[in-house]
């Protein structure tokens, strides 16, 4: 079996499983969705990304050509997570809170008519730097970790 591939996929497991206990301690609600979920802390895509690079930089070392790889498309993940995707939520927040505007508006105006959307735009998509750098600690622990592992064998 692939060690990398399996590190990586253990680190963004083991991130989506934290999400769990996380929100319990903040909300003291268990909300089984979040094992499926995307942003919250820590973030499981850092947590993959960061795994694998430090799986191949300990296995191959810092100059192999794949430990390079691995820490670009890394490094843009991440960016992608903080940036694109957390934009992304943020605009649907506002879009979302559109229909309680014009709600108000039509109250306020008999003769309009609003026809509110059936579902809500996902929110939650991308991640404050907080959370990426708290899955990318964790990814990193879990690469170190596959990596000595393997190594007592």
């Amino acid at each position: 079996m692939n060690r990398a591939l399996t590190t990586a996929v253990i680190g963004i497991g083991s991130a989506q499983v934290m999400k769990l206990p996380l929100f319990y301690l903040k909300t003291r609600k268990w909300d089984w969705s979040q094992l499926t979920q995307t942003g919250g802390m820590p973030s499981s895509h850092s947590s993959g990304v960061s795994a694998l690079a430090t799986y191949i930089a300990m296995k191959r070392g810092l100059s192999a050509i794949d430990f390079a790889v691995s820490s670009v498309f890394g490094a843009v993940v991440m960016y992608d997570a903080m940036g694109i995707r957390r934009a992304a939520g943020e605009i649907a927040v506002e879009v979302n809170d559109l229909d309680e505007q014009v709600e108000r508006l039509a109250k306020q105006h008999p003769g309009l008519y609003h026809a509110r959307r059936r579902k809500a735009l996902k929110e939650r998509l991308g991640h404050l730097p907080r959370e990426v750098v708290g899955g990318a600690l964790l990814g990193i622990a879990i690469g170190a970790f596959s990596y000595m592992l393997e190594n007592k064998k």
